[in-house]
């Protein structure tokens, strides 16, 4: 049951936890943590070093946040999946190190058909009012702006940006680097490196400034643009270029990560390839990191 805490655990930690925040007893929080007024805290919640939860934050159960987070107002972590699956079993959210929860944040937990976790990684940036459904896995130094709906199943991986507005498909992947335009509906996987736009989306451009951003070769810049150029704009015989790139590109990373989704969004379900793994049972996803 949750409850005020006590004055005496006022007097041992008097400006980490205000006295109207409500803490179950069931909870770990770090002493160098901040929880701020009117935070609801419920049972089975790790909270870690110098997270600051600034006010009117929930977090309502069996939820693991790292160190070094900031939880706006309003933002609510580890809330029941919106999932007529879903009938109360034990799963959790887990959120790592670093990131930044805007105002009206929505995390959801995972449901046990999909693996049970859903998944943050380490500095992130989510804007105001975005909403990250069960079973999602998103990366590091991913930027995800306001309004951004995530389905269930979801995998950002690293340093993706996903323009405000958008909303992606359950089990689409969005690769490393990619940028994702305002507004857009992704109902595809997002190939590393790309820029998406539209309703519905498409592959616009290869992200150059991020690549750059991102410390890549000039070499490796003038690789992916020939891949781009031969996969995108080139014949419809994708397959017979991503293994001519395979080859001749074997050096670069970057190709054979791009040729790699291509592969695998084209041998899923409607251009999701995480739709091949969908089924009655258990799903788990995994974050690839890339390059």
């Amino acid at each position: 049951m949750l409850s005020r805490l006590d004055d005496a655990s006022r007097k041992t930690n008097p400006m980490t936890i205000h006295p109207t925040a409500i803490v179950d007893s069931t909870s770990q929080i770090d002493p160098s943590a901040r929880i701020g007024p009117y935070c609801v805290i419920g049972p089975n919640v790790i909270i870690g070093a110098e997270t600051d939860l600034r006010h009117h934050v929930s977090i309502p159960r069996d939820v693991t946040v790292g160190e070094r987070n900031v939880l706006h107002p309003f933002s609510v972590v580890g809330g029941d999946p919106q999932d007529r699956k879903y009938q109360g079993e034990g799963t959790t959210c887990v959120l790592g190190n670093g990131n930044d929860v805007r105002e009206h944040v929505t995390i959801h937990r995972g449901t046990e058909n999909g693996g049970g976790v859903t998944r943050i990684g380490d500095s992130n940036l989510l804007m105001v009012g975005c909403h990250v459904a069960h079973d999602c896995h998103i990366g590091d130094e991913i930027v995800i702006a306001n309004q951004v709906m995530l389905a269930g199943h979801v995998i950002i991986e690293d340093h993706a940006s996903i323009g405000g507005g958008a909303g992606v498909h359950h089990f689409t992947t969005i690769g490393c680097s990619a940028f994702v335009g305002g507004l857009a509906r992704v109902s595809r996987d997002v190939p590393p490196y790309t820029i998406v736009e539209g309703h519905p989306s498409e592959v616009r451009a290869l992200n150059v400034i991020g690549l750059s951003r991102r410390g890549f070769s000039a070499d490796d810049i003038d690789a992916m643009k020939d891949a781009f150029k031969r996969i995108f704009r080139g014949s419809s015989n994708v397959s017979g270029h991503v293994e001519d790139l395979r080859t001749e590109y074997s050096h670069v990373r970057a190709v054979q990560t791009l040729c790699d989704a291509i592969t695998a969004s084209s041998s899923g379900t409607h251009g999701r390839a995480l739709e091949a793994q969908r089924t009655d049972d258990k799903w788990t996803g995994t974050v690839g990191a890339g390059h």
